[in-house]
Protein backbone atom coordinates (compact mmCIF):
# COMPACT_ATOMS: atom_id res chain seq x y z
CA UNK A 1 0.00 0.00 0.00
CA UNK A 2 1.64 3.28 -1.51
CA UNK A 3 1.19 6.73 0.60
CA UNK A 4 0.60 8.03 -2.62
CA UNK A 5 -2.40 5.45 -3.14
CA UNK A 6 -4.10 6.70 0.25
CA UNK A 7 -3.85 10.64 -0.80
CA UNK A 8 -5.84 9.48 -3.71
CA UNK A 9 -8.20 7.20 -2.05
CA UNK A 10 -8.73 10.47 0.87
CA UNK A 11 -9.57 12.93 -2.37
CA UNK A 12 -12.38 10.39 -3.97
CA UNK A 13 -13.68 10.32 -0.46
CA UNK A 14 -13.67 14.56 -0.16
CA UNK A 15 -14.76 14.83 -3.24
CA UNK A 16 -17.21 12.14 -3.25
CA UNK A 17 -16.56 11.63 -7.14
CA UNK A 18 -13.69 10.17 -8.89
CA UNK A 19 -13.68 12.55 -11.88
CA UNK A 20 -13.71 15.69 -9.71
CA UNK A 21 -11.05 13.89 -7.45
CA UNK A 22 -9.32 13.13 -10.39
CA UNK A 23 -9.48 17.02 -11.59
CA UNK A 24 -8.08 18.29 -8.05
CA UNK A 25 -5.24 15.68 -8.43
CA UNK A 26 -4.50 16.58 -11.79
CA UNK A 27 -4.26 12.99 -13.29
CA UNK A 28 -6.88 11.69 -15.22
CA UNK A 29 -9.64 10.05 -14.49
CA UNK A 30 -8.76 6.52 -16.00
CA UNK A 31 -5.44 6.66 -13.94
CA UNK A 32 -7.11 7.15 -10.59
CA UNK A 33 -9.75 4.31 -11.27
CA UNK A 34 -6.93 1.85 -11.90
CA UNK A 35 -4.73 2.97 -8.94
CA UNK A 36 -8.28 2.46 -7.22
CA UNK A 37 -9.05 -0.85 -8.24
CA UNK A 38 -5.47 -1.97 -7.48
CA UNK A 39 -5.86 -0.47 -4.11
CA UNK A 40 -9.19 -3.16 -3.39
CA UNK A 41 -7.55 -5.65 -4.92
CA UNK A 42 -4.28 -5.46 -3.06
CA UNK A 43 -6.59 -5.58 0.49
CA UNK A 44 -8.76 -7.78 -0.91
CA UNK A 45 -12.46 -5.57 -0.22
CA UNK A 46 -14.48 -3.40 -1.69
CA UNK A 47 -13.56 -0.14 -0.56
CA UNK A 48 -16.74 1.59 -2.22
CA UNK A 49 -20.36 1.40 -2.81
CA UNK A 50 -20.45 3.21 -5.92
CA UNK A 51 -24.61 4.82 -6.21
CA UNK A 52 -26.06 6.69 -8.68
CA UNK A 53 -24.77 10.38 -7.93
CA UNK A 54 -21.83 9.69 -5.51
CA UNK A 55 -19.50 7.18 -4.39
CA UNK A 56 -20.14 6.06 -1.01
CA UNK A 57 -17.94 4.07 1.56
CA UNK A 58 -18.50 0.26 2.99
CA UNK A 59 -17.41 -0.18 5.89
CA UNK A 60 -14.00 -1.62 4.99
CA UNK A 61 -14.17 1.70 3.71
CA UNK A 62 -14.69 3.91 6.37
CA UNK A 63 -12.09 1.82 9.05
CA UNK A 64 -9.27 2.81 5.98
CA UNK A 65 -10.15 6.59 5.89
CA UNK A 66 -9.85 6.64 9.15
CA UNK A 67 -6.22 4.54 9.20
CA UNK A 68 -5.25 6.96 6.09
CA UNK A 69 -5.97 9.44 7.45
CA UNK A 70 -3.90 8.73 10.93
CA UNK A 71 -1.43 7.61 8.58
CA UNK A 72 -0.75 11.08 6.72
CA UNK A 73 -1.27 13.10 10.00
CA UNK A 74 1.76 11.09 11.01
CA UNK A 75 3.87 11.89 8.82
CA UNK A 76 3.13 15.24 8.41
CA UNK A 77 3.70 15.67 11.88
CA UNK A 78 7.56 13.96 11.31
CA UNK A 79 7.86 15.94 8.87
CA UNK A 80 7.36 18.72 10.86
CA UNK A 81 10.04 17.57 13.58
CA UNK A 82 12.57 16.76 11.60
CA UNK A 83 12.61 20.25 9.98
CA UNK A 84 12.08 21.84 13.92
CA UNK A 85 15.16 19.51 14.71
CA UNK A 86 17.11 20.92 11.90
CA UNK A 87 16.27 24.46 13.02
CA UNK A 88 17.44 23.70 16.75
CA UNK A 89 20.98 22.93 15.50
CA UNK A 90 22.86 25.66 16.66
CA UNK A 91 26.64 26.44 17.67
CA UNK A 92 29.43 27.85 16.14
CA UNK A 93 31.30 26.89 12.63
CA UNK A 94 35.01 28.46 12.62
CA UNK A 95 37.03 28.85 9.25
CA UNK A 96 39.99 29.89 8.49
CA UNK A 97 41.08 31.35 4.99
CA UNK A 98 43.41 33.69 3.03
CA UNK A 99 42.14 36.41 0.92
CA UNK A 100 40.93 34.37 -2.18
CA UNK A 101 38.54 34.02 -4.75
CA UNK A 102 36.88 30.88 -3.79
CA UNK A 103 35.54 32.52 -0.32
CA UNK A 104 32.88 33.56 -2.75
CA UNK A 105 32.19 29.90 -2.62
CA UNK A 106 32.56 29.41 0.50
CA UNK A 107 30.50 32.17 1.11
CA UNK A 108 27.33 30.39 -0.82
CA UNK A 109 27.83 27.38 1.34
CA UNK A 110 27.76 29.09 3.97
CA UNK A 111 24.61 30.84 2.62
CA UNK A 112 22.40 27.95 1.81
CA UNK A 113 23.40 26.62 5.31
CA UNK A 114 22.39 29.08 7.69
CA UNK A 115 18.93 29.15 5.46
CA UNK A 116 18.82 25.60 6.60
CA UNK A 117 20.25 26.16 10.07
CA UNK A 118 19.20 30.14 11.16
CA UNK A 119 20.96 29.11 14.70
CA UNK A 120 24.25 28.46 13.60
CA UNK A 121 26.82 31.78 14.01
CA UNK A 122 30.21 31.43 12.37
CA UNK A 123 33.64 32.70 13.11
CA UNK A 124 36.22 34.01 10.34
CA UNK A 125 39.80 34.04 10.96
CA UNK A 126 42.01 36.05 8.01
CA UNK A 127 45.62 34.64 7.47
CA UNK A 128 47.56 32.56 5.32
CA UNK A 129 47.75 28.33 4.84
CA UNK A 130 50.55 27.80 7.22
CA UNK A 131 48.59 29.70 9.98
CA UNK A 132 45.43 28.27 9.34
CA UNK A 133 46.11 24.91 9.77
CA UNK A 134 48.52 25.48 12.58
CA UNK A 135 45.21 26.62 14.33
CA UNK A 136 43.57 23.78 12.76
CA UNK A 137 46.01 21.28 14.61
CA UNK A 138 45.04 23.04 17.84
CA UNK A 139 41.29 22.91 17.43
CA UNK A 140 40.66 26.26 17.06
CA UNK A 141 40.15 26.30 13.80
CA UNK A 142 37.43 24.05 12.03
CA UNK A 143 37.59 24.27 8.51
CA UNK A 144 40.38 25.68 6.34
CA UNK A 145 40.53 26.89 2.90
CA UNK A 146 43.57 26.79 1.45
CA UNK A 147 45.79 27.86 -0.73
CA UNK A 148 47.64 24.93 -2.86
CA UNK A 149 50.70 23.94 -2.68
CA UNK A 150 50.27 22.93 0.98
CA UNK A 151 50.32 19.49 2.83
CA UNK A 152 47.49 18.05 3.75
CA UNK A 153 48.45 14.66 4.01
CA UNK A 154 46.84 14.81 7.52
CA UNK A 155 43.57 16.32 6.71
CA UNK A 156 40.36 15.64 4.35
CA UNK A 157 39.71 17.70 2.04
CA UNK A 158 37.51 18.87 -1.07
CA UNK A 159 39.13 20.33 -3.82
CA UNK A 160 37.25 23.82 -5.12
CA UNK A 161 36.91 24.42 -8.86
CA UNK A 162 38.24 28.15 -8.68
CA UNK A 163 41.22 29.43 -10.34
CA UNK A 164 43.50 31.72 -7.98
CA UNK A 165 44.98 33.59 -10.09
CA UNK A 166 49.10 35.81 -9.51
CA UNK A 167 48.97 39.44 -10.21
CA UNK A 168 51.20 41.87 -9.54
CA UNK A 169 49.76 45.25 -7.84
CA UNK A 170 51.07 48.81 -8.80
CA UNK A 171 50.32 52.28 -8.20
CA UNK A 172 47.73 53.46 -11.12
CA UNK A 173 49.86 55.82 -12.27
CA UNK A 174 52.99 53.31 -12.44
CA UNK A 175 54.48 52.88 -16.22
CA UNK A 176 53.89 48.98 -15.55
CA UNK A 177 50.10 49.86 -15.53
CA UNK A 178 50.07 50.40 -18.96
CA UNK A 179 50.93 46.54 -20.18
CA UNK A 180 48.03 43.97 -20.22
CA UNK A 181 50.40 41.51 -18.70
CA UNK A 182 53.69 41.86 -16.67
CA UNK A 183 56.48 39.48 -17.14
CA UNK A 184 59.89 38.02 -15.20
CA UNK A 185 61.81 40.39 -17.13
CA UNK A 186 59.40 43.54 -16.34
CA UNK A 187 60.32 42.90 -12.52
CA UNK A 188 63.60 42.09 -12.25
CA UNK A 189 65.24 45.20 -11.56
CA UNK A 190 62.23 46.15 -9.19
CA UNK A 191 61.85 46.64 -5.27
CA UNK A 192 59.86 43.20 -4.66
CA UNK A 193 57.05 42.06 -1.84
CA UNK A 194 56.75 38.61 -1.81
CA UNK A 195 54.86 36.14 0.21
CA UNK A 196 56.35 34.29 3.00
CA UNK A 197 54.83 31.20 2.43
CA UNK A 198 57.73 28.96 1.71
CA UNK A 199 55.84 26.78 -0.96
CA UNK A 200 54.49 29.34 -2.49
CA UNK A 201 58.03 31.63 -2.48
CA UNK A 202 59.16 28.42 -4.70
CA UNK A 203 56.49 28.97 -7.10
CA UNK A 204 57.36 32.62 -7.83
CA UNK A 205 60.98 31.48 -7.60
CA UNK A 206 60.40 28.56 -10.23
CA UNK A 207 58.27 31.55 -12.73
CA UNK A 208 61.51 34.30 -12.21
CA UNK A 209 63.88 31.13 -13.40
CA UNK A 210 66.93 33.22 -13.32
CA UNK A 211 66.06 36.23 -11.97
CA UNK A 212 65.04 34.75 -8.71
CA UNK A 213 68.38 34.84 -7.31
CA UNK A 214 69.34 38.80 -7.67
CA UNK A 215 65.73 39.99 -7.28
CA UNK A 216 65.09 42.96 -4.98
CA UNK A 217 63.08 41.62 -2.22
CA UNK A 218 62.57 44.32 0.35
CA UNK A 219 59.45 42.79 2.17
CA UNK A 220 57.97 39.61 3.14
CA UNK A 221 53.59 39.61 3.68
CA UNK A 222 51.46 37.21 4.58
CA UNK A 223 48.33 39.26 3.52
CA UNK A 224 47.71 41.11 0.19
CA UNK A 225 46.16 44.06 1.98
CA UNK A 226 48.82 44.91 3.71
CA UNK A 227 51.28 44.35 0.68
CA UNK A 228 48.87 46.97 -1.24
CA UNK A 229 49.19 49.80 1.53
CA UNK A 230 53.41 49.00 0.93
CA UNK A 231 52.78 49.74 -2.84
CA UNK A 232 50.66 52.59 -2.36
CA UNK A 233 53.38 54.28 -0.01
CA UNK A 234 55.95 53.30 -3.12
CA UNK A 235 57.90 50.97 -1.34
CA UNK A 236 57.87 47.66 -3.94
CA UNK A 237 55.56 46.41 -6.23
CA UNK A 238 54.08 43.13 -4.21
CA UNK A 239 53.39 39.70 -5.64
CA UNK A 240 49.59 38.31 -4.57
CA UNK A 241 46.86 36.54 -5.53
CA UNK A 242 43.93 38.02 -7.07
CA UNK A 243 41.36 37.13 -4.44
CA UNK A 244 39.70 40.19 -2.86
CA UNK A 245 41.48 42.94 -5.07
CA UNK A 246 38.25 43.39 -7.45
CA UNK A 247 36.41 44.90 -4.65
CA UNK A 248 39.58 47.31 -3.73
CA UNK A 249 39.29 50.77 -4.75
CA UNK A 250 41.33 51.20 -8.45
CA UNK A 251 41.90 54.90 -8.01
CA UNK A 252 44.29 53.72 -4.99
CA UNK A 253 45.76 50.56 -6.11
CA UNK A 254 46.02 48.54 -9.89
CA UNK A 255 47.31 45.16 -10.76
CA UNK A 256 48.29 43.13 -13.94
CA UNK A 257 48.24 39.38 -14.36
CA UNK A 258 52.05 37.81 -14.62
CA UNK A 259 52.69 36.33 -18.37
CA UNK A 260 53.27 33.39 -18.45
CA UNK A 261 50.25 32.78 -16.40
CA UNK A 262 50.63 31.48 -12.63
CA UNK A 263 47.35 29.85 -11.26
CA UNK A 264 46.53 28.07 -8.38
CA UNK A 265 44.16 25.81 -6.34
CA UNK A 266 42.25 25.71 -3.07
CA UNK A 267 41.27 22.87 -0.36
CA UNK A 268 38.48 23.18 1.97
CA UNK A 269 40.00 20.91 4.69
CA UNK A 270 39.49 19.63 7.82
CA UNK A 271 41.30 17.54 10.72
CA UNK A 272 40.86 13.58 9.88
CA UNK A 273 39.16 12.22 12.71
CA UNK A 274 38.71 14.98 14.46
CA UNK A 275 35.42 15.06 16.90
CA UNK A 276 33.88 18.06 15.89
CA UNK A 277 30.31 19.77 17.01
CA UNK A 278 26.90 18.97 15.31
CA UNK A 279 26.51 22.08 13.64
CA UNK A 280 30.40 21.66 11.95
CA UNK A 281 29.56 18.22 11.02
CA UNK A 282 26.15 19.28 9.55
CA UNK A 283 28.46 21.81 7.77
CA UNK A 284 30.58 19.25 6.45
CA UNK A 285 27.53 17.49 5.30
CA UNK A 286 26.12 20.05 3.41
CA UNK A 287 28.84 21.02 1.23
CA UNK A 288 29.13 17.41 0.25
CA UNK A 289 25.57 17.04 -0.56
CA UNK A 290 25.74 20.24 -2.57
CA UNK A 291 29.07 19.09 -4.88
CA UNK A 292 27.38 15.48 -5.10
CA UNK A 293 29.79 13.84 -3.07
CA UNK A 294 28.57 10.94 -1.14
CA UNK A 295 31.62 9.82 1.20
Amino acid sequence: MEFRVLQYFLAVVREESITRAAEVLHITQPTLSRQLAQLEEELGVNLFSREKRKIALTNEGVLLRRRAEEIIELIDKTERELLEEEALIDGVVSFGCGELASVQVLSDFIKSFHQKYPRVRYDLYTANADQIKDRMDRGLTDIGLLLEPVNIEKYDYIRLNVKERWVVLMPPDDELAKKDYVTAEDLKNLPMIITRRTSLRNELASWFGDYFKSLNIVFSHSMSTNAAIMVRNGLGYALVIEGAIPFWDKSKICYKPLYPEITATTVLAWKRQQPFSLATTEFIRHVKCLLGINK
